[in-house]
Formats: structure tokens, sequence, C-alpha cells
């Protein structure tokens, strides 16, 4: 039996747990926070007065604080890429209603759209930002798409979802320290709860390949060596501003929210090394030839890669954005 099929039939082996974990990991509608939770209450009598606040507030935030914020959000937004891509992933089939994988993925990104939406209204309120710009910068970044190197295989993708949730509750919940560091406590709140989902989503993601790992050791081993091998591409790696190239404005964000300590080098070898603790990989068995040498190639790899990343040097200069003009934060 080819690799593709014995994944299709370990992702129609596990789908009949996919609804207890949709219970475990996602929150009902009812019972989880909104975005308006966090922002002025449009219909209330105070709410000039809280948008007052909003903008006040935001005036103590520096220029790359701004950048890491937008660049962060954008992220975010962008999430009907996402959605779209995990549709497409074997196993997963929107078209059967009764695919339990179909429902995982619209249950979570219903839970991720609200990420985007509540910081698009808070930068947006702000005035500190070109939200114009902004906005194309979105456009773009979905209209472009992207490629994350896992094609339709379910274990890359969770290998990667599992990775990535786990970044992005270190860039929001870096975000909402200096945000309180600054005084800005609803700020840090909102950022707080957004990297809480995240971690949630983490936790379901890691178990997803934890179930695989059970079922199917040597391939899905050979899956989170490929894509470790290969490096775990950002989402927003093809972030551009408008009028240029496709991908040109993601090495300066990246530069960004390393400077200010929001999402470093050093926390991606840490991730990694929270996915060997979590999945045991040392402790794995049954693996073939071929798998027990991308056990070695994984065990190995953080103390290389922390070699590399004590060597990165970071420009210490902004790189100027069109989203965020600095006579808007002076």
């Amino acid at each position: 039996m080819s690799s593709k099929n014995v994944r299709l039939e370990v992702m129609q082996f596990l789908e009949k747990d996919v609804e207890s974990l949709i219970e475990k990991y996602l929150i009902p509608v009812e019972k989880i926070w909104q975005p308006t939770d966090f922002l002025p209450n449009s219909e209330g009598n105070r709410f000039f007065e809280e948008l007052t606040e909003i903008r006040e507030l935001s005036k103590e935030l520096p220029y790359d604080f701004w950048v890491v914020l937008v660049g962060d959000m954008i992220t975010e937004e962008a999430l009907p890429t996402y959605e779209s891509w995990l549709m497409d992933v074997e196993g997963v089939n929107q078209v059967d209603g009764e695919n339990a994988w179909a429902k995982w993925v619209r249950h979570w990104t219903a839970e991720e759209n609200r990420h985007g939406d509540v910081l698009n209204k808070y930068l947006y309120l702000s005035g500190r930002v070109n939200m114009r710009e902004i906005e194309k910068t979105t456009q773009h970044l979905i209209a472009d798409g992207f490629d994350i190197g896992t094609d339709r295989d379910p274990y890359k993708n969770f290998v990667y979802t599992s990775f990535q949730e786990l970044a992005t509750y270190v860039s929001h919940n870096r975000v909402a320290k200096l945000a309180k560091e600054k005084g800005n406590k609803q700020l840090a709140k909102m950022c707080k709860i957004i990297s809480g989902d995240e971690m949630r989503h983490h936790h379901a993601y890691s178990e997803f390949v934890e179930r695989i790992f059970k079922v199917d050791p040597s391939q899905m081993m050979l899956a989170f060596h490929y894509m470790m091998k290969q490096k775990i591409t950002m989402p927003a790696h093809f972030l551009r501003e408008s009028g240029d190239k496709i991908g040109t404005a993601f090495e300066e964000f990246s530069n960004t929210a390393q400077r200010i300590g929001v999402y470093t080098s050093k926390d991606y070898v840490d991730i990694l090394q929270k996915l060997i603790n979590r999945w045991e990989i040392d402790k794995i068995t049954n693996l073939s030839d071929e798998a027990e040498k991308a056990r070695d190639y994984l065990m190995k790899l953080p103390n290389r890669m922390m070699r590399l990343a004590d060597r990165i040097k970071i420009p210490e200069n902004s790189f100027q954005f069109k989203w965020v003009e600095p006579a808007r934060i002076k």
C-alpha cells in the first residue's frame, strides 16, 4: 500500500475521535470571548470616552511595537488561505457533511477568525497606523496564497500547525507583556487571551500527531524530519506592501519582531525542542531504519540550530513600513 493510502487510512481511523477532540480543545460560541468584549461599546454612552482612552494609551507604544502588532494582525487576517489549505488535506472532506475532520477545520477557523477581527478593529480605533496600506497588504497576502511545503499530507500539515500555533502563542504573549509594561492593560489582556487560544490549538494539533505516532510511527517520524529539515515557513512569508514584490516585507517584519524580542530565532529552536519532548521522540519504538536515522537527525538538530541562532545579527535601525508612519507615533 502506498504511503498516501496509508495516511488516508490512518486519518479515517482517527476520525472517530475528532468529535471528542473538538469538545476537548474548542470552546462553544456562547461561552467563548468575542472581539467586542475588548473594544469600546458603540451602543453605550461612554463610547467616545473609551475611544479616547484607547487613543491616549496608544501614544505610549513605540514604532517597532506597532509594526509587530500590524504584522501579527495581517497574519491572522489571512485566515481564508489557511482554511482553504487545510480543507484540501488528505482525509479532510468538506463535501461529505459527516466528515469530522472538515468539522474540526471549520470550528478551528471560526475561533481563529476572532483574532484578526479584534486586532483589526483595535488598530483602526488607535489612530496610530495607516489602515489603507494595511488593508492592501492583507488583500495581497490572501491573493498571493502560500506554500508551506506540506502538500496534502496530513502528517506534515499537523507538524506545521503544532509548531505554528505555539509560535503564534509566543508572539501574542510577548506583545501582551510589552503592552502591559507601557500601561496598556486592555491591549495586554486582549493579546494575552488570543495567545491562550493559540496554546489550546497547539495542544490539539500536537495530540493529533501523538495519535498518529501510535499507529504509524515510521512515516510520522519521516514527516517530522522532512518539515524540520526544510524549516518551518511562517504563514506570512509572502508578506508585501503595496507596490512591492511578493515576500519583500517579511524579512523586515521578522527583523522587527526579533529586535524587540517578540519572536526570535532562539524561540524557533525552543519550539522544536518542546515538540521533541512533547512527542517523546527518543522513546518511540518500532521504527524503520530510515525513520531511526530521521530520529537521530531530529534529536541533534536543536543544538545545531542554537549555535547558528547565536550568530545571527539583527539590524539595529527600524525599517520604514508604509503601515506605520513615524509622524503618527511621535
